[in-house]
Formats: structure tokens, sequence, C-alpha cells
């Protein structure tokens, strides 16, 4: 399976299953980053939904395009490289990003994510929430 086809299961055919009720992620709207052009997020669990505990996020960034450098004071963030491949910049160690990867942000660490010319797509979790 190339790196487009497991993405495309996980916008497609993935899904939040809960006790008491399962989510379509195909049902979910992709946002665009208020911040970094060329980013698109689908929120996947809410603040709202955790009462501020944590927020899980699907991240497509697109070929070439980077989430700059930026700080997260309060909140531990991490990511799970689900396709594609890049380079994140961690509390400025470099960091090869690929399928399979998980790499994890203190709160107050500085961090910075480039995809390659493929573009890259990994799950986002903050705790406690960011959205």
């Amino acid at each position: 399976m190339n790196h487009k086809e497991l993405f495309d299961r996980f916008e497609n055919a993935g899904r939040l299953l809960l006790p008491d009720t399962e989510i379509s992620f195909a049902e979910i709207s992709w946002k665009r980053h208020p911040e970094f052009e060329g980013v698109e997020l689908k929120h996947i669990v809410t603040s709202a939904q955790t009462g501020g505990r944590f927020s899980f996020h699907l991240v497509r960034i697109a070929p070439n395009a980077r989430i700059g450098n930026h700080v997260h004071a309060t909140q531990l963030e991490t990511h799970e490289v689900i396709a594609g491949k890049g380079v994140c910049v961690n509390d400025g160690a470099e960091l090869p990003y690929e399928a399979g990867v998980i790499s994890l942000f203190p709160a107050g660490a500085a961090h910075e994510v480039a995809a390659g010319p493929d573009g890259l797509c990994l799950f986002a979790k903050f705790m406690p929430a960011l959205c």
C-alpha cells in the first residue's frame, strides 16, 4: 500500500469508536490551518468533547508546505506520522518524518514540520486540548 492509499484509508474509512458512538472521519470536514498555508486539519476529538483534557487532529500538509516554528506553552503534543515524508525540527533536533514515526513535544518545546515533495499526513494529539 502506498502512502496515498494509506492516508485515504484514514480519511475516508477511518472512524473513532467509543462505547456509545461511532464517528466516521469522512463526515468531518477539513479546515484550513489558521496560520500555515498548505496545512489542513480534521478535528477528530475536540476540547468540547473531552472537557478540555485532550484533542486529536488529522493533519494534511501539502507537498513542500510547512508548519512554521512555534511553541505550545501549556500543551504536550504528539505526532504520529501516517503517510508521506518530511522533516521535523523538535527543540533544535532535526528528525526525519515517515510513516510509523512518533514524535513528542513537551510543553514549551519549539517545533516545526516541513513536508517533502509528496506531502505529509499525521495525527497530532494535544494534552490538554488545543481546540
